[in-house]
């Protein structure tokens, strides 16, 4: 019994869309050019098949075939295909953005590191500190209070804001 080329198709989408998903792009272009093949590139499934294909063709670099993918899909059969096809197009074709240098953060090969951490040969691009900052330690938490030393006696401001209160909308009534 033979599985159907739709079914195997959505199985290597599948499979495609999660080695994209892990940033396995170059095996998600395989998937997805296999799925392709199966699933007849006019269907609505091979529409998003393709779509997909071109984020991956991106991720690996094929910018020239992600682009010739994206005019296929500009004049795909199904309109919502079309439609990303047209949006992906003007994604890849618009001029990329020149960043500062200094936004950037340079990152030291690692290639000389042994296992233990230390440099095997060279010198470290970064001068060893002579001693650690010593870290300053949080302030430990205050000791809770006993109950019988907190003052439960009222204070004559709960009277006096309450005789305010009263006198002002005494005031108010009289004046409307």
């Amino acid at each position: 019994m033979t599985e159907d080329p739709r079914d195997r198709a959505k199985t290597q989408y599948a499979y495609g869309q999660a080695a994209f998903e892990r940033g396995s792009y170059r095996e998600a272009v395989e998937f997805f050019e296999e799925a392709v093949r199966l699933a007849k590139a006019t269907t609505p499934l091979g529409g998003e098949v393709q779509t997909w294909l071109v984020n991956a063709y991106s991720a690996v670099g094929r910018q020239n075939d992600a682009i010739a993918l994206c005019q296929a899909l500009a004049r795909h059969p199904d309109l919502e295909t079309r439609k990303q096809g047209k949006n992906l197009l003007y994604i890849l074709q618009a001029p990329q953005l020149q960043r500062p240098t200094n936004w950037m953060t340079e990152i030291p090969a690692l290639d000389n590191l042994s296992s233990d951490g230390s440099q095997s040969s060279g010198g470290s691009g970064y001068a060893t500190a002579a001693k650690a900052a010593p870290r300053s330690r949080s302030k430990p938490e205050p000791p809770p209070l006993d109950p019988s030393q907190i003052n439960t006696k009222d204070n004559g401001f709960l009277w006096a804001a309450l005789v305010g209160v009263a006198l002002v909308l005494g005031g108010l009534l009289w004046l409307s």
